[in-house]
């Protein structure tokens, strides 16, 4: 076993004497090891109910005949920090969530791992981890929280509820009252927040990659058919040891593959572009970022859910969940059947038993919301190396538009002057200098993504930015624009007034000015000067790459 090297054999009793202090036996000593990193805190709603589920994991380790070892992680909530300095942090959180797990992964070596894990870039993170360290694993994530509502006529409601409410507010739409009523009821509890936003995509991403158990993303939060998945997860990683099945030995390129197809069909968060990429590369299976756009044309949008449909996560799960969506797609040869899973059995033998509950909610392939996938990669003169857009929440009149840039700086003074009825209809609206390098930390725009729908703006106003966007962010928005400002991209050069192109149908963004006018402004264009000089932020803005790469670090 792993576990060997620091527990057999005279010249281990000092290890062994460390490990008795913690209460363990020379039984439990000598059985398989089995680490659970989880990220359970105070902090984040998606995280409170983690130490609980920790628990479930363990009794599913011990009834296995394993011996669980805990430690802790980071995590933080995107939606707490959003609109300030916290927005920097927490995309370079996802490379300390993958390094700190694999430090202690590598100081005490496990014989297998579990991963509990929720929200946006903790669940990357971990997959990241599981890449590198590339033992038996099985990820277990919270699960969702539920749509809220609390009996007040505002049902099926979630945190972009909340978002929007405040462009509403701000433009006299709704009272004050109405504003706290909304606030007090669209997160009523533990989960990561109900809709198709990057946690739930993430997590369900990961049935797709073949690592999760079947119902990981989709089973809601506060169910105990969510504890007893964390107790199935501790037994079946203790069979993945057993058969010494690793997890580089269960991901493949085929797996991605699979992830994509499930991405494009659910309409999932843009963030996805960014994390597929970095788990792809720890990993070491290479990558192109144009396979979203490749499959987009083959795999349909076959469910609506929130924030661009009515539906939850909650929904999606009495549909069938993740494996009936699947299903769906291996009717018409649309997922690679033969991926391995932690199940040791390939995807196509365990989806094909699965049925589609609800053809609302997982509609059939050939009555689709969208004929095209919720995602797409656009390119063009603004634009070189590529830039993302969830395709399936751009409304039809936005699928073409043509209008004069309003550029910002920073996502908060766009904010501002949205809510403030400085942009017009038909404006385009650049933010820039948000990407890796230049934010740093590609903060989200959640919040002028909302601005835009909450003043009525979302079928007349389109918005470009080198940061990016969250998974609960609607309309013609187009984010992780590559190369971006700080690497002296196009959208650098953007002055007021210039006349952007947008063309979803052939997956274009351009800037319209002559060739001579954006030469002359590249000569006077001055070179980026780091906001942050000191610091975590410092470093990360000095080793990460571009987002086409899925903003990972520089291996030199």
């Amino acid at each position: 076993m792993r576990s060997d090297v620091f527990k057999k054999g005279a010249v281990r009793a000092p290890h062994r004497s460390l490990l008795k202090a913690l209460g363990l036996t020379d039984k439990e000593i000598y059985q398989p090891i089995i680490g659970i990193a989880s990220s359970a805190n105070e902090i984040i709603p998606g995280h409170m109910q983690l130490k609980q589920l920790s628990e479930a994991v363990k009794s599913g380790i011990l009834m296995a005949g394993g011996t669980p070892m805990e430690f802790g992680t980071i995590g933080i909530c995107d939606g707490l920090a959003m609109d300030h300095h916290g927005m920097n942090f927490s995309l370079p959180s996802r490379e300390l969530v993958a390094d700190s797990v694999e430090l202690v992964a590598h100081g005490l070596p496990f014989d297998g791992m579990i991963f509990v894990t929720n929200c946006d870039k903790i669940t990357p993170g971990m997959l990241m981890a599981m890449g590198r360290l590339d033992i038996p694993a099985v990820l277990v994530s919270g699960g969702p929280m539920l749509a809220g509502g609390c009996g007040t006529g505002n049902d099926d409601i979630d945190l972009v509820s909340v978002f929007e409410a405040v462009g509403s507010f701000k433009a006299g739409k709704i009272s004050e009252e109405e504003l706290t009523e909304i606030e007090s009821c669209a997160c009523p509890g533990a989960g990561s927040c109900a809709g198709m936003f990057t946690a739930n995509s993430m997590n369900c991403l990961s049935e797709a990659l073949g690592v999760a158990m079947k119902g990981n993303g989709t089973i809601p939060a506060v169910y105990s058919e969510r504890l007893r998945l964390g107790k199935l997860a501790g037994m079946q990683v203790m069979k993945l040891v057993e058969a010494g099945l690793s997890a580089r030995k269960i991901v493949t390129a085929d797996s991605f593959y699979n992830a994509v197809a499930v991405d494009l069909a659910l309409g999932g968060s843009t963030n996805t572009t960014l994390h597929l990429p970095a788990i792809a590369h720890a990993f070491d299976i290479p990558f192109d970022i144009n396979l979203f756009d490749q499959l987009s044309y083959k795999v349909s949008h076959i469910c609506n859910m929130s924030p661009i449909g009515k539906h939850h996560i909650e929904d999606l799960e009495a549909a069938g969940g993740v494996y009936a969506v699947m299903s769906r797609l291996h009717e018409k040869g649309l997922i690679k059947a033969d991926a391995q899973t932690i199940y040791n059995q390939p995807i196509g033998k365990l989806v094909e038993k699965c049925r589609v509950k609800n053809n609302e909610v997982i509609r059939p392939l050939d009555n689709p919301y969208h004929q095209e996938g919720g995602l797409a990669v656009l390119y063009g003169s603004l634009a070189p190396d590529g830039c993302v857009s969830k395709t399936a929440g751009v409304p039809d009149k936005m699928l073409y538009h043509k209008g004069p840039a309003v550029v910002f700086e920073n996502g908060e003074i766009a904010t501002q002057e949205i809510l403030e009825g400085k942009v017009k209809k038909g404006d385009v609206v650049i933010i820039r200098y948000e990407g890796p390098k230049g934010g740093p930390g590609m903060r989200e725009m959640l919040s002028p993504t909302s601005a835009i729908v909450g003043m009525g703006l979302i079928s007349e106003v389109a918005l470009i930015t080198d940061g990016r966007f969250s998974g609960g962010s609607t309309g013609a928005v187009i984010g992780h624009v590559s190369p971006e400002a700080a690497e002296g991209g196009n959208i650098a050069l953007v002055e007021a007034g210039d006349m952007i192109e947008v063309d979803i149908k052939k997956r274009q963004v351009n800037i319209l000015v002559d060739e001579k006018i954006m030469a002359e402004r590249r000569k006077n264009l001055k070179p980026f000067e780091p906001k942050i000089k000191e610091g975590l932020l410092r470093r990360y803005s000095h080793f990460v790459q571009s987002a086409a790469t899925g903003a990972i670090f520089k291996d030199e």
